[in-house]
């Protein structure tokens, strides 16, 4: 069959679904990958993918732009006589199911990673979208024909309480899969004069990025021996991106380095000994399962999506959201007990054996595929 496979990021496709166009392409079926443009769409080709640049503004609320999107993708899926369309976030799962109804083609699968900013944020904006968007979402995902993936328990209840889809629609995978082999502990860890820690993930306020500061901010002034790193880039398609001047200002304030964006990140593990993500809301955080397979010590939120990683004291430690003052209690912590990184790192790694590996995950994915054609 031909597949399609349309994020809102190159990037993403590149970093989270490459795997699953891997296990398709290695299964005989044909797969076409579509994104805006970017740097990480010559990267897909260069792997051997079809990837074709789609003419969509991530933030655009025009909506005889949108309409002509719409209609643009209808129009490729029908001249590509495609199979199955695959939409990853909000937008790309609504646009593209949308347009995969209109040209004729059943089989659509969506999966949506966590609420994104239009459910997450509290701004004005995104409070007066969120009726646009679930009425949107019931017309577009709706059908027996279609399957909504979501990756943590607590999506799958929001969806069922507001009936969004038919609840029978509704598959729970966990994550995107990691490839536990490439992120793996090197040998005993060793810890140095300085404790290392690192936030990993794309720079947006609604994962943490002020918390995090803070806690950097108030454990400098115990005098402890603590680097804080962040390993991203702000992310301007998104209206949540911490602008880069104010990244700037911490480092100039001496409160953290900042790595940008990090490509060999089995690396950066390897050199760091803990990780931390006090994100306000997550689908199911993939740099933390990374980071856990890598066999290290995580602090996380106890929000939807991270407390489906990390179990409070037996993987990880759990932290109140939007609250510095206990992240910064959690890594000095850990920075105080040595044995119990030790311990929480093991048993992360073999919770990432166990339920995170990407093998695990592209089984249901594929699973899922059948159901549909």
């Amino acid at each position: 069959m031909k597949v399609v496979l349309f994020a809102n990021t190159e990037w993403y496709l590149y970093n989270f679904r490459r795997s699953l166009a891997w296990a398709l392409r290695d299964a005989g079926h044909e797969v076409l990958l579509l994104s805006p443009p970017g740097p990480y769409g010559e990267k897909l080709r260069a792997l051997g993918f079809r990837w074709l640049p789609v003419p969509m503004e991530r933030r655009s609320l025009n909506p005889l732009r949108e309409l002509a999107l719409v209609n643009w993708l209808r129009g490729l899926i029908r001249e590509e006589e495609v199979d199955l369309v695959h939409g990853f976030t909000i937008k790309c799962a609504v646009y593209g199911s949308l347009a995969a109804h209109l040209a004729g083609v059943p089989a659509r699968v969506n999966a949506v990673a966590g609420m994104g900013y239009v459910f997450s944020s509290n701004d004005l904006k995104a409070k007066a979208l969120r009726p646009v968007v679930r009425a949107m979402m019931h017309v577009a995902l709706g059908g027996r024909s279609a399957r909504l993936v979501l990756q943590n328990p607590d999506d799958v209840a929001f969806f069922q309480r507001a009936r969004v889809v038919d609840p029978t629609t509704i598959r729970l995978i966990p994550g995107s899969g990691v490839d536990c082999r490439r992120f793996a502990p090197e040998g005993v860890r060793q810890r140095g004069e300085r404790f290392r820690v690192v936030l990993p993930a794309r720079l947006l306020w609604d994962k943490g990025v002020a918390e995090y500061v803070e806690a950097a901010r108030r454990l400098r002034a115990e005098q402890r021996a603590i680097d804080f790193l962040l390993a991203g880039d702000p992310d301007p398609g998104n209206p949540a991106a911490v602008p880069e001047a104010q990244i700037r200002g911490w480092v100039d304030e001496g409160l953290l380095q900042w790595l940008g964006h990090v490509d060999d990140m089995p690396a950066l593990f390897a050199s760091v000994d803990a990780v931390v993500l006090p994100s306000y809301r997550e689908g199911l955080p993939k740099g933390l399962i990374e980071a856990g397979a890598s066999g290290l010590p995580l602090v996380t939120t106890d929000v939807p999506g991270c407390r489906e990683v990390v179990t409070d004291g037996v993987d990880g430690l759990l932290v109140q959201v939007r609250d510095a003052a206990t992240l910064a209690a959690a890594i000095a912590r850990l920075h105080d007990d040595p044995a119990l990184c030790d311990r929480l790192g093991r048993a992360a790694r073999e919770k990432a054996l166990a339920e995170f590996d990407e093998k695990i995950v592209l089984g249901k994915t594929l699973a899922v595929y059948a159901e549909l054609v």
